[in-house]
């Protein structure tokens, strides 16, 4: 009896090892502070740093980009693609780079971050507009407005393997009755700016890509 107790007990150990080792073998992600991209004349829109795409400028209340950065967060550590660092070391290694170093090279600040961290992605986003909705979810004076950009870095090789691209104004189905399947979507509601931006992740991460497509990744093309 005591002899199968000890093989039991071995067994146990065995197999909570082999599950921490597959625990470990999934792709480190680092997530990056959302940044926000300013530019002068807002009329002419605010232009990605990374892919150069054009956004409609609109204004960013302190605080948003930060809402933007924990939904992240909050959607891919469930999605289980991923085995995500902690905010907590992200923050450190950003402070180590030093103050500014991010907004001024975001595409090797973010390589080195992710190296520093041992982590083999690193996501970077960009906010444009948050515009909050004002009025209820049953009537809106004015609706919510959001426009951001992700980029997911292959930490290896510095290659850009996946993009997101989210700029919406919700609209009433009396004015745009091709919106249905967005509007049925979004509940047949006004929804807040953190709601809207919530949907846009989902609607993205639905078609995420899995661990391998982003190892075989070549690239986004320019």
């Amino acid at each position: 009896m005591r002899s199968l107790l000890i093989l039991f007990f071995m067994v146990g150990l065995t197999l909570g090892g082999t599950l921490e080792a597959r625990a470990e073998q999934k792709p480190g992600l680092a997530i990056l502070p959302f940044l926000v991209e300013r530019t002068e004349d807002p009329s002419r829109g605010a232009v990605c740093p990374i892919c150069q795409g054009i956004s409609r400028k609109g204004p960013v209340p302190p605080g948003a980009q930060n809402i933007l950065t924990r939904l992240l967060y909050q959607k891919m550590e469930p999605l289980g693609t991923f085995r995500v660092i902690p905010f907590e070391k992200v923050e450190e290694a950003l402070s180590d780079l030093g103050a500014g170093r991010l907004e001024s090279k975001p595409i090797p600040s973010s390589i080195q971050v992710g190296k520093n961290l041992e982590a083999d992605f690193a996501f970077v986003g960009y906010l444009y507009r948050f515009e909050e909705r004002i009025g209820s979810p049953l009537g809106a004076e004015k609706p919510a407005s959001v426009g951001y950009h992700l980029h997911l870095f292959r930490i290896r090789d510095g290659k850009e393997v996946w993009q997101s691209k989210f700029d919406e104004t919700q609209q009433a189905l009396s004015d745009n009755l091709l919106q249905l399947s967005s509007f049925l979507r979004r509940k047949a509601n006004w929804l807040t700016a953190q709601e809207l931006a919530s949907v846009g992740m989902d609607e993205a991460l639905a078609k995420f890509p899995g661990p391998k497509e982003l190892e075989e990744q070549t690239g986004i093309a320019r």
